[in-house]
């Protein structure tokens, strides 16, 4: 079976559209893209399976019947689809309802990690150079269990 050129334009407009909404900082954003995604994969297995006759066995020959795999699975990511969705959309809310906005926040992590980026230091970068460097870093440098105190 060769596939149907508006099934994989379509198949790809899903797909590209539902990364570029997971990319977002909003979450009514992200459950768009999820639903859009979950979508694009249902065309995607839909294109796997065989056109033919319904699969009841002894109405027609085996060859000419349908394959029930695809359809099943479908109607599984439908259901696990629809329940990110439910997820999604309840932290969406809640979100709603704590902050006013549905924003992700940066973690302070990540903000420290920018910054140093920004600098073009490496994420073990020293704040301050000191003359201590000879001793053992506590982190990396102690075995386990010991703790060594500057």
């Amino acid at each position: 079976m060769t596939p149907n050129l508006v099934y994989v334009i379509v198949i790809g407009v899903l797909f590209g559209a539902g990364v570029s909404l997971l990319l977002e900082r909003t979450l009514t954003r992200i459950l768009i893209g999820v639903i859009l995604l979950g979508n694009g994969v249902n065309v995607l297995i839909l294109m796997g399976g065989s056109f033919g006759t319904p699969p009841i066995v002894g109405d027609d020959p085996v060859e000419g019947m349908s394959d029930p795999l695809p359809q099943a699975m479908i109607l599984t990511a439908i259901v696990i689809t629809l329940g990110i969705t439910a997820f999604l959309l309840a932290l969406a809310y809640r979100s709603w309802q704590l902050l006013g906005h549905d924003e992700v926040q940066d973690d302070a992590e990540d903000t420290r990690i920018i910054e140093l980026a920004e600098r073009d230091e490496g994420p073990h970068a020293k704040e301050e150079e000191s003359d201590d460097d000879d001793l053992p870093n506590p982190v990396y440098d102690c075995p386990p269990g010991k703790q060594v105190r500057r």
